[in-house]
């Protein structure tokens, strides 16, 4: 029987934090690419260190982009709002190593004669969704990506107390569930770079506190809430400077933190072919459909793969003793429901599109859809179609 009474904690990171530095280069590359070639074949690495970025991997697509690559990496460092001595947009040193993407994968992955499109990778996704937010995610995850988002706001605006704060940031909600609702968040921890040396532990949280407060329920916080804001005390040299950065390192972050299994393929910089990351959206759209349509309070949904092949090899849906009706109905339904070929989700969920870079910071997941197609995995449109096939 699932546990009612709990603590559970999620942490998000900022798109300032080295790790997204890098994922938000590769899906701006990426976006590069299929604005210019919906069909572009992409699978782009980041590293980041001090005043240095080399990019890699391999593409198949308008050569004008590999030569654009410099530029790319220069606006989205300046952005996220880097400018500082060890990692400067202006004067940070670039590395390009993309090649062409191999042959041996394209013959896999391309559609030819009576062959369908295969799958760019092997692999296990998952998707997850809970009823106990609106948008249908784990409350320790989702808020902590809101405070970010919200200080992220606020440090970025034209005035205020929080425009002293630097571009990396943590942050950590541990909550206290009782009969499987959060009533209580017993630590808030936040680690914020300040651009300012002489600012305390105690002057970082009179910054980040009220900004904190108003983003979580207010019965939340309470006299016994624990505060550990910039626990090691100055915070001054962020990003790549004070430690290296890299693609796809921060994937608990990008999907549920924690809450449900991963089945470990990264997400950024990724062409949706690469089923680690489309057939990982698909899994999230099938998965808060159920939970939307009132098919199960929680629900988690795994797709399994093999490149060169267009048909999942298995589809597996657990609602943790909370589905209306039984599980492998569900599973019958769903995929009834949706191609889950490569082809089948990328022309369903419209994912030829330059709508990544949005994604590299605060959650792939738990997004509001965007009107130009960013986030369609996050429609709730297959309700009426779930509930019509039972």
């Amino acid at each position: 029987m699932t546990r009612q009474n709990f603590l559970f904690t999620s942490e998000s990171v900022s798109e300032g934090h080295p790790d997204k530095v890098c994922d938000r280069i590769s899906d701006a590359i990426l976006d590069a690419f299929l604005a210019q070639d919906p069909f572009s074949r992409v699978a782009c690495e980041t590293f980041a260190t001090t005043n240095r970025v080399v990019v890699g991997g391999e593409v198949r697509g308008p050569s004008s982009v590999i030569d654009s690559v410099e530029q790319i990496v220069r606006d989205c460092v300046r952005d996220i709002g880097y400018t500082q001595n060890g990692f400067h947009a202006d004067t940070l040193e670039v590395t390009n190593l993309l090649h062409a993407q191999s042959a041996d994968i394209a013959q896999g992955v391309d559609a030819a004669g009576d062959k369908e499109e295969g799958a760019g990778d092997q692999g296990i996704m998952f998707g997850y969704a809970v009823d106990e937010t609106a948008e249908l995610m784990p409350a320790p995850i989702f808020y902590s990506h809101q405070i970010l988002r919200k200080l992220a706001a606020a440090r970025k605006a034209e005035s205020g107390p929080a425009t002293i704060l630097g571009p990396d940031m943590k942050a950590q909600l541990s909550l206290r569930y009782e009969k499987g609702v959060p009533v209580e968040s017993t630590s808030i921890v936040l680690s914020s770079q300040h651009l300012d040396e002489s600012l305390t532990s105690q002057d970082v949280r009179e910054i980040v506190e009220p900004i904190i407060r108003e983003t979580l329920p207010d019965a939340w916080v309470t006299d016994e809430t624990e505060w550990l804001v910039n626990p090691t005390g100055k915070f001054v040299i962020g990003g790549p400077d004070g430690d290296a950065g890299l693609t796809g390192r921060k994937i608990i972050v990008d999907t549920y933190g924690g809450a449900a299994p991963h089945g470990g393929g990264a997400f950024s910089g990724k062409d949706p072919t690469k089923v680690d990351r489309s057939a990982a959206y698909a899994a999230r759209y099938l998965a808060k459909n159920v939970v939307a349509a009132g098919l199960a309070k929680r629900c988690t949904l795994q797709l399994a793969y093999a490149i060169g092949v267009a048909r999942p090899l298995s589809i597996y849906i657990d609602t943790h003793g909370t589905g209306t009706v039984a599980d492998a109905k569900i599973e019958r339904i769903v995929s009834d429901a949706m191609d889950l070929t490569p082809r089948g989700i990328r022309e369903h969920l419209g994912l030829n599109k330059p709508i990544f870079q949005r994604t590299a910071a605060y959650g792939h997941f738990g997004r509001a859809p965007d009107a130009d197609g960013g986030f369609s995995w996050e429609r709730t449109d297959l309700v009426e179609t779930l509930k019509a096939a039972l």
